[in-house]
């Protein structure tokens, strides 16, 4: 299953070179993934009522060209395993048909009433 979001790249995102700050992306990735979880009936918070939070544990970024400021960047979010108390996801953000970035990252599902 493969789901899009659309981010339209804002002002403060990007560096003094004109380029989405690196760090960016994982808040861009974040925002996909809770549209991911809504696109299959799930709201967030009912989640964290229901005794579980998806935690992030690891990313890996692969970039691959340049985004800036006013680009529209649709994301592809597609999970790529599912374990007992993870998932991985993969997230591909593109620019029209030029592939800009790839995260993939593993999050952990855990109790939010025991940390």
């Amino acid at each position: 299953m493969s789901v899009v979001y659309s981010h339209r790249v804002r002002y403060h995102e990007v560096d003094q070179q004109g380029y989405v700050f690196n760090g960016r992306y994982l808040e861009i990735a974040d925002v996909a993934m809770v549209e991911f979880i809504r696109s299959l009936g799930w709201h967030y918070d009912d989640l964290i009522a229901g005794g579980t939070d998806p935690s992030l544990v690891k990313t890996e970024i692969t970039f691959s060209s340049p985004a800036h400021f006013d680009d529209v960047l649709d994301i592809d979010v597609t999970p790529t395993k599912v374990g007992r108390s993870s998932f991985h996801l993969q997230f591909v953000l593109r620019r029209g048909d030029d592939v800009v970035a790839t995260i993939e990252t593993t999050y952990v599902n855990v109790d939010p009433a025991a940390k």
